[in-house]
Formats: structure tokens, C-alpha cells, sequence
């Protein structure tokens, strides 16, 4: 694999390219889906390094952001694009930015791997620009790439805006932070448990049409069965399955590949 610095570049057979920041803690993955007019980017990273001058190195078709949600780890080099699409709840997070004072904490010590960040790349000073949408993205829309369409999702849970993404003839999925491998989070402010359970009751629907799930964290990619499973063991914490840890900001289920954290008294019959 050729080295781009912070950035690791892996290339799928299905004209999918993933673009990881393995440097940081988040192991953010950002994705490159080719159209025979324009490239979908799928989220910009973590506003780290060059990500638009190696989207440009990588594709010569024109690229049309769309973000996943507007959390900070997924719009670092959206004001570099022109065309830049987000659900219209989290249209303002996206046009804020992320100001130094909240950006340079996220790169302590402890969220640092042994990967050097960027030359000229100062976290004291660091900051993520705002963008303004050009268009917004609401469940059931479409876009069209030239030769290939993702439809839109709206899957909310994570954040209020999250949309997962489906390549229906490539039979893949893209679904943001909805889940991975790793914690999946539904405990902050923002966040809706009960929400989350319905999306993920729709993304187990969605795995029966996919073979490839190419989600944000962690390992890439996932199976169908893997989302599967998730939703099975999100259902049996519905049901009453009792926390593995408990604060009094969070209750965590633990699997073997996964976790929910999850905010008490905000899932479960008491929600309902």
C-alpha cells in the first residue's frame, strides 16, 4: 500500500475507496464511491492533513460531499468543497465549524497512535472551518453519480441528522456511526436511544439486500450478519438485559465485538 502520511488509502473492488486516519483514537474512515460523472465523498475526516488534495489524487470525477452527520471527525475538510450535502438537523454543526477551543483537546496524548501528525499541522491553533450546505439530504432521496444511485436513509440514534447510505446494484452499505465495531454511542445530549432503535431495526432490514457493509470506526468492512446481530442484541436490551457497567451518565452493554452505551432512564419500556 503506497503511504500517504496520516492517511491510509484502501481500494475495494466495487469502486468504493476507503480513506482511514488510523493516527487517532476515532480510526475515522472516510469513502470514495466512483460514478461515471462524479465521486460521492463520504465524509471529510478529521480536518487533518491534505483530505482534499488526496480525494483530487484519487478520483478525476467530481466530488460531491455527503456527510454522514456533522460531528467534528467527519467534516475536518468539508469548507474545501464546493458541493457539500447534510440532513437539514444537523445543517447549523455543520456551518459552526469547530472551533480551536473545542478541536485541540481531541489531540492529547492520549488520543494520539504513534502515527506523526502532518507538517504544518498545529493543534494549538487548529480549527475546522463552517460550511454552507448546498443542498440537504432527507430519507428516501437519491443521488445520482452518473451510472450509480445511493439512496438515502435517514437513521438517526448516534446524532438527530445520521443517514446511512445503500449502493442497491453494488448491494452495499454505508452507515455512518450507526455501527461499527466498537462502542456505539446513544448516551449524549443529542443523542435518542429510542430512535436509535428503530433505525436499527430498518438497517437490519437493509442488510438482507447487501453483502458489504462499510461503516465509519474501526474494522472495515462488516457483514450483514454483523448488523444483524446488533440489532438482535439492541432488542434484548429492550427486553430488560441488565447493564455489564452503569454511571450516571451512561449504562454499558457489553458484546464481543461491540458495545451500546446508552443514556438511563432513556430506553427500554421506561421510554416508551
Amino acid at each position: 500500500m503506497p503511504s500517504h502520511g496520516w492517511f491510509d488509502v484502501v481500494k475495494f473492488s466495487d469502486g468504493v475507496t476507503m480513506i482511514a486516519e488510523p493516527g487517532h483514537y476515532e480510526d475515522v474512515k472516510s469513502y470514495l464511491v466512483e460514478g461515471e460523472r462524479d465521486v460521492a465523498v463520504l465524509d471529510t475526516g478529521m480536518g487533518v492533513g491534505d483530505f482534499a488534495g488526496l480525494v483530487q489524487s484519487l478520483s478525476d470525477r467530481d466530488p460531491i460531499v455527503v456527510h454522514s452527520h456533522a460531528h467534528f471527525d467527519h467534516i475536518g475538510a468539508s469548507f474545501r468543497f464546493q458541493r457539500v450535502l447534510v440532513h437539514p438537523t444537523e445543517a447549523d454543526d455543520l456551518r459552526s465549524g469547530y472551533p480551536n477551543e473545542r478541536f485541540r483537546p481531541w489531540f492529547g496524548a492520549e488520543y494520539l497512535n504513534e502515527i506523526p501528525l502532518p507538517g504544518g499541522f498545529n493543534p494549538d491553533v487548529a480549527e475546522i472551518s463552517g460550511k454552507e450546505p448546498t443542498a440537504m439530504l432527507n430519507h428516501d432521496d437519491t443521488i445520482d453519480l452518473g451510472g450509480r444511485t445511493l439512496e438515502v436513509f435517514h437513521t438517526p440514534g448516534h446524532s438527530p441528522g445520521g443517514i446511512t447510505l445503500l449502493d442497491r446494484e453494488a448491494r452495499a452499505l454505508f452507515p455512518g456511526d450507526a455501527v461499527y465495531a466498537g462502542p456505539m454511542f446513544s448516551f449524549r445530549p443529542y443523542s435518542d436511544p429510542v430512535a436509535y432503535r428503530e433505525s436499527l431495526r430498518l438497517l437490519a432490514e437493509l442488510a438482507d439486500v447487501v453483502d458489504v457493509v462499510y461503516p465509519s470506526h474501526n474494522d472495515v468492512p462488516l457483514t450483514p450478519q454483523n448488523i444483524k446481530r446488533m440489532h438482535k442484541a439492541y432488542e434484548e436490551i429492550w427486553a430488560g438485559r441488565t447493564p455489564d457497567e452503569s454511571t450516571a451518565e451512561r449504562d454499558i452493554f457489553q458484546y464481543d465485538s461491540f458495545s451500546f452505551w446508552l443514556a438511563p432512564g432513556r430506553y427500554g419500556t421506561v421510554a416508551e
